[in-house]
């Protein structure tokens, strides 16, 4: 089990928090439960990765007995700007609220006659105006426009049902917003998620910007406040400890994992054809991954093992993290189609199991980087299927699957390297038996998304029971 990765405190809510949400809620009287506002821009019916953080955070807090309000943008954002799944909707714990207020509507406007006479003389000038003014109001690129509708929205939400705690993820930043907000005016205590980093370049490992600038001055002051900060990793989770020495025992590791209630393990078995493989890979395609090294690696695999001559490299996710795709893994893709590398689009999280069941064997394909971890490491692993893994040893992934039985890994990122890790894999592929795919999938299972959130969900359970921010 990797070192950064907890296993659960305790199950049970605490004491005040349970008598809390025992109380019977008689008719005209307010319900006692804590509320829990949390603030997420990618949202069901999103279709960006972080989306099955929130979702299945916001449900973990509706599930341990707390009322639950996610604010987020509306539907048409998200399929104006990355695209939507709209069976995750379906996932939504029932006694969620969601409040959704527009973002950026300007944003893609493809209409020109909803465009302004500045815009239609000087595009470039408009946008200009616009990302400063939003600039002037978050210092987040692309975001900063949201932080006045957030803050409203937070607010009204309050002032209609008092708030007990905010959560925000992050990115974006302007995500930590309301919880600011909401503390500064009301004492309303809050956590701050990051998904990745605000100051920290995950693939780099270099700080974003001058310590004095707006934006680290910002965090630094958030981050005095927060009851508690969340982050992915142990090393992304150091490097702010580091950074931020007095705050560090506030700072802890809520990993991501894989979410049973989407992933039908009972479906994924040993398939009737060993002798004509599918290898698969399920996750965003974009550019940080070594996707030529890997297209090279396997071409030179085919070359040199009997057992991958009729086998097939299928491709299921995104082609970049936007609605349209990237026209460069599209063209990297197809220059490999003679080597039987398929794109067969995008998967709906609700179809996982159903793609996994068609693989033999997986390909983990993620960027070089100490500080990424890649949220598709928890539910390959979770397979129980064999994995090629095609990264270099330094990424926050290796420690992830420390320990996992069918695991085949490069030991540097190049084609040769990655050309021995998919033989190996597909080697044992041809002769696993189900009981190894079976014990594969007994060691993940501390790799499940509760089993990361809910420690994090029982200690704030207990200082909200304790009247913090009261």
């Amino acid at each position: 089990m990797a070192a950064d990765l907890p296993r659960p405190e305790s199950r049970m809510a605490s004491p005040k928090l349970k008598a809390m949400t025992d109380l019977p809620v008689a008719a005209g009287l307010p319900d006692a439960r804590p509320h829990v506002l949390y603030v997420a821009w990618g949202y069901p019916p999103s279709r960006g990765a972080g989306m099955y953080r929130a979702l299945a955070t916001a449900n973990g807090f509706a599930r341990e007995g707390w009322r639950v309000t996610v604010l987020t943008a509306t539907r048409e954002t998200f399929e104006r700007l990355n695209g939507t799944d709209p069976e995750a909707e379906t996932s939504i714990h029932p006694d969620i609220k969601v409040v959704r207020i527009p973002f950026d509507p300007d944003r893609g406007e493809g209409d020109l006659a909803k465009w302004s006479r500045l815009r239609i003389f000087s595009p470039l000038l408009w946008n200009g105006l616009r990302w400063l003014r939003a600039l002037a109001g978050f210092p987040e690129v692309a975001y900063g426009s949201w932080r006045r509708p957030l803050a409203a929205a937070a607010q009204s939400i309050h002032e209609a049902d008092p708030v007990s705690l905010v959560v925000g993820t992050a990115n974006p930043n302007v995500d930590f917003v309301p919880g600011d907000h909401l503390y500064r005016r009301f004492g309303v205590p809050y956590v701050m998620d990051h998904r990745d980093a605000w100051h920290l370049n995950v693939y780099t490992g270099k700080r974003v910007g001058s310590r004095r600038s707006r934006s680290n001055r910002l965090e630094r002051r958030m981050l005095d406040h927060a009851i508690e900060a969340w982050f992915v990793n142990a090393p992304i989770r150091d490097w702010h400890a580091q950074n931020h020495p007095e705050r560090a025992n506030r700072f802890h590791v809520v990993a991501n994992g894989f979410d049973p209630a989407f992933l039908d393990r009972s479906k994924i078995e040993k398939r009737t054809r060993p002798a004509d493989l599918t290898v698969g890979y399920l996750g965003t395609i974009y550019g940080p991954i070594p996707l030529r090294e890997t297209l090279e690696g396997w071409r030179l695999a085919r070359q040199r093992s009997s057992v991958l001559a009729s086998a097939s490299l299928v491709f299921r996710g995104r082609l970049g993290h936007f609605a349209e795709p990237d026209p460069e893994a599209a063209a990297l893709l197809d220059e490999f189609r003679d080597d039987r590398v398929i794109y067969a689009g995008p998967v709906s999280k609700t179809q996982v199991s159903a793609v996994y069941s068609e693989f033999d064997l997986l390909l983990l394909i993620i960027s070089r980087s100490r500080y990424v971890t890649s949220g598709k490491v928890f539910e390959y692993a979770a397979t129980g299927l064999p994995i090629a893994a095609l990264h270099d040893p330094i990424s926050a992934a290796t420690s992830v699957l420390d320990g996992y039985p069918s695991l085949f890994a490069a030991d540097e990122v190049s084609a040769e390297a990655f050309a021995h890790a998919i033989v190996a894999a597909s080697e044992f592929a041809a002769t696993m038996t189900n009981h190894e795919i079976l014990a594969a999938q007994e060691w993940a299972q501390h790799l499940a998304r509760d089993e990361q959130l809910l420690p994090r969900i029982t200690a704030l359970s207990e200082l909200i029971g304790n009247g913090v921010g009261a």
